[in-house]
């Protein structure tokens, strides 16, 4: 009786324990590299909303000497004005990772909203929303911002814009290839059978069974703004001075190279490390975990 008893205080506490928030199932599956990208995505993310206030006012200020090498006064050296790069690299995260994040969320949810209206909708919508949007694939993403900077200018709104209406078409097509075969399943018939409506059946029915994968999505799309920002900036025709992001931290100080190179290879590195890491993050999610491991 009383091994019986703590049997069922055992499965009793079994079912009163509360459910683990979906987020912690999700980092519960994350291996090593996948822990060690997402550190490295919260240290951007920290340096991008807190670094810029907690930096110093001297620490950006001129007055140092110009191309400075790497000491304990400068942990990164200084750049072509004699500007620590630290604190430089610090606050061109601001717009490195701000703005893409902001690109990266109008793109990815302009285009999701599109296909799921098409997948819903159907006939004529979706024939006229994917012959738009395939125009739009079919101008070099590279000429577009060329072409979109000589008519409007560069200004954080406008490459915020301008990378949404690029990199909208992709996710549009990668939710849509989702969203189609969704509204085929039987729940989604039922669903309209019993009267629900078109919004209804996009943000109830389809829209929940499409998030994981397009979150994934969504950081591949992040990853490719950071890049073409960064080479608009390296351009010159990014984020113009005296603001700078890491791309532009490149341009200005590419003439340093072979003596102090400090100036240029620490914003490399910061976009390097950042898109690997979003990389990473993308490898260990669950559902992607999982298919890897029923395609072996």
């Amino acid at each position: 009786m009383k091994d019986f008893a703590m049997s069922n205080a055992i499965q009793g506490g079994g079912q009163n324990r509360p459910a683990r928030p979906r987020w912690y199932r999700r980092l519960a599956h994350f291996g090593p590299t996948g822990w060690i990208g997402l550190a490295v995505v919260l240290f951007w993310a920290g340096a991008a909303a807190f670094g810029p206030s907690l930096l110093s006012q001297t620490g950006a200020a001129d007055g140092g000497d110009v191309f400075a090498p790497i000491s304990a006064a400068h942990w990164l050296g200084t750049d072509y004005l004699g500007r620590d790069m630290l604190a430089r690299v610090i606050e061109g995260a601001r717009y490195t990772v701000g703005v893409a994040f902001v690109a990266t969320v109008l793109a990815s949810g302009t285009g999701t909203l599109l296909a799921l209206l098409a997948a819903a909708t159907g006939r004529w919508t979706d024939s006229v929303l994917s012959r738009v949007l395939d125009t739009l694939t079919a101008i070099p993403s590279k000429m577009f911002a060329l072409l979109m900077v000589a008519s409007f200018g560069s200004s954080v709104a406008m490459l915020i814009v301008m990378a949404g209406i690029i990199y909208t078409p992709g996710s549009y097509r990668i939710a849509r290839s989702l969203a189609v075969n969704i509204n085929a399943m039987d729940y989604v018939t039922v669903a309209r059978t019993r009267g629900e409506g078109t919004f209804y059946v996009m943000l109830n029915e389809i829209l929940p069974n499409i998030t994981g994968p397009m979150l994934a999505d969504f950081g591949l799309r992040f990853v490719y703004v950071v890049l073409l920002l960064a080479s608009m900036s390296f351009l010159g025709l990014g984020i113009q001075p005296p603001e700078a992001d890491w791309g532009s931290l490149v341009r200005e100080n590419i003439e340093a190279l072979p003596d102090a190179g400090a100036a240029v290879i620490a914003p490399s590195i910061a976009i390097a490390s950042l898109t690997i890491a979003v990389n990473l993050v993308i490898d260990n999610l669950p559902g992607r975990a999982a298919r890897e491991r029923g395609g072996r």
